[in-house]
């Protein structure tokens, strides 16, 4: 059940063991737990900097907007880097490496990053950034006040409230923002805050997200928007040219959709 869990979160990362929370706790301990877990502590790390470059971009108060966006952008950068060495950590050259490298949601938001790297800086592009962090941070964060023994705490509380009761909000809310980016890219284009080939690299980021194996939450999105929009229409009195429009649009984005391979 633990497992399956974590499948349903992109870039997760695993939390203390048993045996490390049931050992006496306080610095030693928590000294000892960053010891062995590096690569997780740093990916921890590296989202606790998203979190506040997201947050320096939001309330510019200290700084440079436009250096907030970079950062953020190039701390989730190597979050994901991290994360997908955690999970491939031989690099090989061969087609059937990079086709696992392409099934891996580490690799999507790495791709993600580098997208938006160097466009104009777009508020939305880092809400998914944002909630990931958000979500992960606190996951990670509840594991390690197990480890010093604080998890009767009041943030513990709220740590925990966040991960077990929000987190499929979470997820369905970054699904939509980035569903929602598409056309969004479409019009910034015309509006010169994108390059020309920003669309098309972010259609590719967003048929790997809609084929995840992982994290089906792009995909049921896609699924109850088109159910949103398809029983809007079909109400009685709706407009016949509305109702034509819309059709055909399901239809369309319908054929755009990449075949999804089940487990």
């Amino acid at each position: 059940m633990a497992d399956d869990q974590a499948r349903e979160q992109p870039q997760e990362q695993q939390q203390p063991s048993e045996e490390t929370t049931q050992s006496p706790g306080g610095m030693e301990a928590f000294k000892t737990y960053v010891m062995e877990h590096k690569v997780d502590t740093a990916l921890w790390a590296t989202r606790a900097l998203t979190l506040l470059f997201c947050i320096s971009y939001f309330i510019p108060i200290f700084g440079n907007p436009y250096s907030s966006y970079q950062k953020v952008l190039m701390s989730n950068a190597a979050t994901s880097a991290l994360r997908l060495h955690q999970r491939i950590p031989t690099v090989q050259f061969s087609r059937e490496f990079l086709t696992q490298l392409l099934m891996e949601d580490s690799a999507h938001y790495l791709l993600y990053s580098i997208i938006f790297m160097y466009t104009a800086p777009i508020m939305m592009v880092l809400a998914p950034i944002f909630l990931f962090a958000l979500l992960h941070f606190a996951s990670y964060s509840l594991g390690l006040l197990d480890v010093i023994g604080q998890n009767n705490a009041l943030g513990s509380r709220f740590l925990i409230s966040l991960v077990e009761f929000q987190h499929r909000n979470i997820l369905r809310g970054a699904a939509f923002v980035e569903i929602f980016l598409m056309p969004l890219c479409v019009i910034f284009l015309f509006l010169g805050r994108v390059n020309l080939i920003t669309p098309f690299v972010y259609y590719r980021f967003l048929t790997l997200r809609y084929s995840s194996r992982r994290n089906p939450y792009t995909r049921n999105m896609f699924h109850e928007l088109r159910m949103t929009a398809e029983t809007s229409v079909n109400r009685p009195g709706s407009p016949e040219f509305l109702r034509n429009a819309v059709n055909r649009a399901i239809v369309f984005i319908s054929g755009l959709a990449p075949a999804v391979v089940t487990q």
